[in-house]
């Protein structure tokens, strides 16, 4: 018989060596149980099937502003390793995107009210982590910065550790501080005292400004650069890139040593306003800043508060111009961990953001590379298949 053929004793050996691969498969993946016992509660976590969005880790969480900005990115990458995680919302269109983000009915959305306790129970009686993510740029009619970052967080707390909840993750923010200038500041650092009061073990997380495809920060950077002409774009900023934020996050829900901890990420690099605008016209090949006026703080407010109430929706307010002339902190705080405790190193702005601004360019300068504006970034790791 030609060599072109097999043989049934060649058949034989295929099948045998299928078999064989399979049962590996099986024995070392897809029926492998661990069994995890959560500090603090106690309670038992059941993990099976392979590793990744097919999987199961066992555990379920909670995530408090998960239709946000931050809350998607965090979403995807819990559901990525297979944790089942509970969605509240408040409209029905805002949780719709976050449905595909994991297997089938590990994404729950549930009903959420903030002011009615029976929906927050009902949101974690059944997580092992939550995670506090709620926040707001701006205050509205319902909702004050104290109301907000305060009661609200003081809430979510309370019930969370009624319900035997073992993890606690809040979100704050770098620059918050009792002695802030910023409204939203001063309320965000006493929502973590509340939080640290009511919940010893919770791990509270203060990152920088974000930066990612959806952003408020680098996309009105680049299509209303008028709205930063303060403090002679001299204001020092550390931003940070969401996807790194989310991933650190994401690591806290099974790393019990984090528990009790405070982590501020901040980004790799410090710039000026100024600065970063030259990296933007660079990645954008616009020009940003052609005219641009240094406003006095004072006329600024003045006029932004005209325009605020001229409009129904939130332009720019007050307090987020006064946060617009604090520069972010420079340095860890002491007893304060950074990216490093994950062997995490963040992205700069020059290595990640043409992938979220690359469509601020013109139709002939599309695939220009970032370097034939002069822009130094990390050079990328290939790896060949073989």
């Amino acid at each position: 018989m030609g060599s072109g053929y097999l043989t049934p004793s060649l058949l034989g050996n295929l099948r045998h060596q299928v078999r064989k691969q399979s049962s590996a498969i099986s024995e070392t993946k897809r029926w492998r149980h661990d069994l995890i016992k959560q500090s603090g509660t106690g309670k038992v976590i059941q993990s099976s099937g392979p590793s990744g969005r097919h999987s199961n880790t066992g555990l379920v969480a909670t995530v408090f502003g998960a239709t946000g900005f931050l809350g998607r990115y965090l979403v995807h990458k819990l559901a990525k390793q297979g944790t089942q995680v509970i969605v509240p919302y408040r409209d029905e269109d805002s949780k719709r995107h976050l449905r595909v983000m994991g297997d089938l009915g590990q994404i729950v959305p549930l009903e959420f009210d903030l002011e009615n306790e029976g929906f927050i129970n009902e949101c974690v009686r059944h997580s092992h982590v939550v995670y506090n993510l709620l926040g707001r740029e701006h205050e509205t009619k319902n909702y004050s910065f104290d109301r907000l970052f305060i009661e609200g967080a003081s809430k979510i707390t309370r019930i969370a550790k009624e319900n035997g909840v073992g993890r606690l993750i809040h979100v704050s923010h770098l620059n918050a501080s009792l002695d802030s200038p910023s409204k939203l500041y001063k309320a965000k650092a006493a929502g973590e005292s509340v939080v640290r009061d009511i919940f010893p073990e919770a791990t509270i997380v203060k990152p920088s400004i974000m930066f990612g495809q959806e952003d408020r920060f680098l996309n009105k950077m680049v299509t209303k650069p008028f709205t930063f002409q303060v403090n002679r774009l001299e204001t020092l900023v550390r931003p940070v890139s969401v996807l790194d934020v989310a991933e650190a996050m994401q690591l806290m829900s099974t790393a019990d040593s984090t528990a009790g901890k405070t982590f501020e990420l901040a980004g790799p690099r410090t710039y000026t306003h100024e600065e970063l605008f030259q990296v933007l016209e660079v990645l954008t090949h616009k020009s940003l800043t052609p005219s641009f006026i240094n406003l006095p703080l004072p006329i600024f407010k003045f006029l932004m508060k005209i325009v605020d109430k001229a409009v129904w929706w939130p332009t720019l307010s007050e307090d987020e111009i006064v946060r617009r002339c604090i520069d972010d902190k420079l340095e860890l705080t002491k007893g304060c961990y950074g990216f490093d405790y994950f062997g995490i190193e963040p992205d700069a702005v020059e290595n990640l953001a043409i992938t979220y601004l690359r469509y601020y360019r013109t139709a002939s300068l599309f695939d220009a590379p970032i370097e034939r504006g002069g822009l130094k970034v990390k050079p990328r790791t290939y790896h060949a298949v073989q």
